[in-house]
Formats: structure tokens, sequence, C-alpha cells
């Protein structure tokens, strides 16, 4: 028993250290992409048109973007996870605490060099914050919450949600360009890989002991204990990459 106990607290802890290792590098990654100025992810763009607009930090613009998507989960009956309230929070705060260290880079080499390795960090946070198993971020959660509620397909559902982000964040002086496009196509694939090298096992779970005086017919298999710390998280569409947004 102790030793099953330990295995399922080193399980937790690993699972805990990927999150937050990954929302970090997400908002390393996207702190990367501002710095490259060729283009935004797609929410990227809305936080900087309102940073530009409120004379706000773009971090701080996320967490509060981040805040106010998470109250439209309201509505939706939507359940929040540890990884959904951490994501409004440390995604912002990395993003400008990264932006604080690295300055805006001069010639083009080094800008699109800062955009192949943060389309590529955003792909590796994407697999470690995902494979941790806490909960979608406050963006997806909005995703997922209307394909319930509408009936729409995700990808339906998610293509207008960006094209109006993009659209907002472009009139609101986001940057829009060829690195919009660039990690638009190359976020899944990338998604997908980080994903499979960041998998989980499911820690061993004790069989359930029978009751004193109660036999357990012979081959009759046990009932697995979840693994500590899990919840319910819906799997993904099959083809859908649910992004850490």
């Amino acid at each position: 028993m102790a030793r099953t106990t330990r295995r399922s607290t080193t399980h937790l802890s690993r699972r805990l250290v990927q999150l937050y290792a990954g929302l970090a590098l997400y908002g390393a990654s996207s702190a990367l992409l501002v710095r490259a100025e060729l283009g935004l992810e797609p929410w990227g763009v809305l936080h900087q048109g309102l940073a530009e607009l409120t004379g706000i930090s773009i971090g701080v613009v996320s967490i509060i973007v981040g805040a106010v998507v998470l109250l439209l989960w309201i509505p939706l009956r939507q359940r929040p996870g540890l990884g959904t309230v951490s994501n409004v929070f440390v995604v912002g705060l990395a993003m400008d605490g990264t932006l604080a260290v690295v300055g805006e880079l001069d010639g083009y080499g080094f800008r699109v060099s800062a955009l192949v390795l943060g389309i590529v960090l955003n792909g590796v946070a994407t697999g470690l914050y995902i494979a941790a198993r806490f909960g979608p971020g406050p963006r997806d959660g909005l995703m997922t919450g209307l394909n319930r509620v509408t009936g729409r397909s995700i990808r339906l559902v998610r293509t207008a949600i960006e094209v109006a982000v993009v659209a907002t964040g472009f009139v609101l002086g986001g940057s829009l360009g060829v690195g919009t496009v660039v990690y638009a196509l190359a976020i899944g694939p990338l998604a997908q890989l980080f994903l499979r090298v960041f998998a989980l096992p499911e820690p061993t779970a004790p069989a359930v002991t029978a009751a004193p005086g109660i036999a357990t017919a012979p081959g009759e298999p046990s009932t697995p204990a979840p693994p500590l710390g899990s919840g319910p998280v819906a799997a993904p569409a099959p083809g859908q990459a649910i992004l850490p947004q």
C-alpha cells in the first residue's frame, strides 16, 4: 500500500511539473512570436490589439481576456480544472517576464529564428500542458462548451471563434502576418507529436480487497482505483488538437 501511494504521489507530482512547465513555456513562446514581429497566433493578435489600445502589457491583457472568457463558461455549464485556472495567470505572467528579458530583435534573420523557435516551443508547451490532464484552457473550454450547446462541429466552432478574434485584434492594431499562417499550419502537427512524447502512463492501481468473510470468485477482475488527482477530461474529437489557450 505504501509503495502504491508513493507511485501515485510521484505520478501526481510529475503531472503538476508538466502542467506548470508547459504553461510557462507557452507564455515564453508567445513572447518570442511578439518579438519576431512577423504575425501572432489568433488570440495573440487580439491580445496585442487590446494592449495597443489600452496601454496595458500584453501579458496582463492575456490574463484579463482569459478571466473574461472563463466567466463565459458559467452559462455554458463548463467546469474548470486546476489547469484552467492556472492557465489564466501563468501564461500571461510568463509572457511579460520573457518580454522583459528578450528585447526587440534587429535583423530579419533573428526575427525569423525567433518565429520558428517560438512556434516549435509552443508545440512543446502544448504537449506538456495537455498531457498533464488538468483540464482545458479557458479559450478551449469556450470552444467545447459552444460545441456542446449549439451542436455544431468543433472545427466550425473553433474556426468561427478564431476568425472573429483575429479580425477584432487586427482592427485594434494586432500583428497579422506570415507568422500567423505558419503558426496555423504547424501547430496541429507539432501538438500531436509532443502529446505523444509527453504522454503519461496511468499509475498501477491496487486491486480492491474483498470484505472479510466474502470470497472473490477465482479469475474475477478487480476494479482499479482512479489515479490520484485525476478528473474526467473529455477527449478531443478525432483529428482535432485541443490547444492550451
